[in-house]
């Protein structure tokens, strides 16, 4: 699971990230801009947001992020204690609000409780799709008893996919999310990747829920079951 976190103070944004980095994987802005050109380019588990930021301040950016329709979880992150400040980022489009100087227990709690609430897993350790079960811990795969043991990143991509279902995934969103933006490889691994799951899903007769639409520029369907990925 992915993390963005929007501070212009990289110290503090440092400090953010090893708060949390046992559990996600973490991307960094430093000014709003920054930030939301990440927020369109990636699909992020949840964005921790401050406020007080040059070129845009945190609550421009929060507007301009739901304004175009980005609802990915958001935990404003600020020094700014004040009731109106807290009110006027609810309003905006703020899921959670927490002021520094923070606790580390209490934000990755908060963290956790806004990734809870948007992939519906209130599993600490599981992630479910019908009967397939994830066990994040031992990274396998079973559905009524029967297990698998996925390797390398096939785990990572199913949990990925189960954790969008009923969304279209391109292979760019896909290899961004996985591998980096910034890693060496192509996304031409995809296909092998995704090929070599598809054949382990086809044991636990759940392979029929892994669809490739391809030469689709579309990100939402009106679809109510299986994960996608273009």
């Amino acid at each position: 699971m992915k993390i963005l976190i929007v501070e212009d103070d990289k110290i503090l944004a440092k400090t953010i990230e090893q708060c949390i980095s046992l559990k996600y994987d973490v991307d960094h802005a430093y000014d709003g801009e920054e930030g939301i050109l990440y927020a369109r380019q990636n699909i992020y588990d949840a964005i921790i947001l401050d406020l007080m930021m040059p070129v845009m301040d945190g609550y421009e950016t929060l507007s301009q992020l739901r304004g175009e329709k980005i609802f990915t979880p958001i935990l404003i992150l600020t020094a700014k204690d004040g009731l109106d400040d807290k009110l006027k980022g609810f309003r905006i489009g703020a899921d959670d609000y927490l002021v520094k100087p923070f606790n580390r227990e209490e934000l990755i709690a908060r963290i956790d409780a806004l990734v809870r609430r948007t992939t519906g897993n209130y599993s600490e350790n599981t992630v479910n799709f019908k009967d397939l079960v994830l066990d994040l811990n031992n990274r396998k795969i079973s559905v009524k008893g029967k297990e698998i043991l996925l390797q390398g990143k096939q785990f990572d991509v199913l949990e990925y996919l189960i954790n969008s279902k009923n969304t279209i995934i391109t292979k760019d969103q896909i290899f961004d999310k996985i591998w980096g933006f910034d890693s060496e490889t192509s996304t031409n691994v995809i296909e092998v990747y995704t090929s070599g799951l598809r054949k382990e899903l086809k044991k636990l007769g759940y392979d029929k829920y892994l669809k490739t639409i391809r030469g689709v520029r579309i990100y939402m369907v009106r679809v109510i079951r299986g994960f996608y990925y273009e």
